[in-house]
């Protein structure tokens, strides 16, 4: 591998799992209300396209990146409307 495709590894890498730690916190906490649907709303969009694009120009890093991303925002945008639901309908957390 060159070192320009490690370097973008390692920052794909580092940008992908900063999401994680907003996953884990949500679910321990079993609340995401404080978060905004417009900005995961539109980074989660950003991110598809980026993904798009790097499939088109077959860029490794940018998909495994964008990919990986995708799926970590997914599960935040599906923890913002199950808890939010959960909350409205009045049932306890967990």
């Amino acid at each position: 591998m060159d070192p320009v495709t490690a370097l973008g590894l390692a920052a794909a890498t580092c940008t992908t799992v900063g999401f994680l730690p907003q996953i884990v916190r949500n679910w321990r906490t079993g609340s995401a209300g404080d978060l905004s649907f417009g900005t995961f709303g539109l980074l989660t969009l950003g991110v598809a396209l980026w993904l798009a694009y790097g499939l088109l120009i077959g860029d490794v890093p940018l998909v495994a990146s964008n990919g990986v991303t995708l799926v970590l925002l997914t599960v935040n945008l599906g923890q913002m409307v199950w808890y939010r639901r959960r909350d409205a309908a009045g049932r306890p957390g967990r």
